[in-house]
């Protein structure tokens, strides 16, 4: 009886350490942010849907979504990125997006953005945008499907051939 005692304790420690782990590890995120955390190299969201070009965030008017602190132009934008979030925010951890339907992620540059199917996607330069508009729904159904893996690979090439 006396060795139940520790197991049972030990058993109950262990399970609450992996009760508090779990959603840590189903939150895992990749995102691309700077050495301060900031998004979009302080680019306001809003403004690719709104001015349809990068404008230039101001860092008194932030809002932290999903561990990314977001620069926003105005407070209208702020308002309408914390009202929808989902709606603004870069797809892919703000990743090059063909990178990632290559099965990688790369850094991006704001003058290479779009909106497809009402998503903002980046790339990383001017080829990356060539091949992305080769195919770009198809990329993008690469890109989608890829995603989880990449984030589980910390951003490194994974092997394309093995994701279902």
């Amino acid at each position: 009886m006396k060795l139940a005692r520790p197991f049972a304790f030990a058993l109950v420690t262990l399970l609450a350490v992996v009760a508090v782990a779990t959603p840590a590890l189903a939150d895992h995120q990749l995102l691309n942010l700077d050495k301060d955390g900031v998004i979009l190299d302080g680019y306001d969201p809003v403004a690719f849907f709104t001015d349809h070009k990068p404008v230039k965030g101001d860092a008194n008017i932030a809002f932290t979504y999903h561990g990314a602190i977001y620069h926003f132009a105005s407070e209208e934008h702020r308002a309408a990125f914390e009202a929808d979030p989902a709606k603004y925010e870069p797809q892919f951890g703000a990743f090059c997006a063909y990178a990632v339907s290559q099965g990688r992620t790369a850094e991006i540059s704001v003058d290479t953005f779009s909106i497809v199917d009402g998503r903002l996607v980046l790339q990383h330069n001017e080829k990356a945008v060539r091949l992305w508009e080769e195919d770009v729904h198809g990329n993008l159904a690469k890109a989608d499907k890829y995603w989880p893996a990449v984030v589980a690979n910390d951003g490194k090439q994974i092997d394309v051939s093995t994701v279902k």
